[in-house]
């Protein structure tokens, strides 16, 4: 090929494009830069206090519950109590509420209503939890209780802030995209007459 019909023969070649690079998409637009800002903020903020919030959250119950098992342990105690009646019958747990007797230690002769095994013979021994009244009550909280509301109220914190994150995401997507479609919306109403007029020629 001569140098006649080069396409360049005529002049200097032209300056060589350098890659665009990702910020300066040109294409991007300003909601799009705030959509992947906004989504990097909310990513960080998952997985910073997505331990945080299950850690403080679980921490914090269990603690609580630990007090309560150290009041309740300290105000109850277990008693020996004898049945006063038989307990017939068959209950779906497998047990009733039946009237019991014993003497606390000040010599004082007690009765009560705590829950028993049925077909217990009236007469039979029987472990109860009383308060510091006398009065018939439910066993304290164990440490496995305070353990487990722990680990229960944690969980659920991380699951809260997994919501959260995917429910601002969601509503973050959908205010831009009614703002986008508005922006479109806008800019069609400026071109369509003018596409419109090059079929009516």
């Amino acid at each position: 090929m001569s140098t006649r019909n080069s396409p360049h023969a005529s002049g200097p070649l032209p300056p060589r494009q350098e890659h665009a690079s990702k910020g300066a998409n040109p294409l991007r637009r300003t909601s799009d830069r705030f959509e992947s800002w906004f989504r990097g903020l909310l990513t960080l903020v998952l997985f910073l206090g997505l331990p945080m919030a299950a850690l403080s959250a679980g921490l914090t119950a269990y603690e609580s519950s630990m007090r309560t098992v150290h009041a309740q342990s300290a105000d109850r105690h277990e008693v020996t109590a004898r049945l006063t009646m038989n307990v017939k019958g068959v209950a779906t747990d497998g047990k009733r509420q039946a009237q019991v007797r014993w003497t606390d230690d000040n010599g004082t002769v007690r009765t009560g209503t705590t829950l028993v095994k049925s077909g217990t013979p009236k007469g039979a021994t029987v472990r109860a939890w009383a308060d510091r009244d006398g009065g018939i009550t439910s066993p304290p909280m164990s440490e496995l209780n305070a353990t487990t509301t722990g680990w229960f109220v944690g969980g659920m914190a991380a699951i809260g802030v997994v919501a959260g994150f995917y429910a601002a995401r969601a509503g973050m997507r959908h205010v831009l995209d009614r703002r986008r479609y508005a922006q479109w919306d806008a800019e069609w109403d400026l071109v369509e007459p003018l596409w419109s007029a090059r079929f009516r020629r």
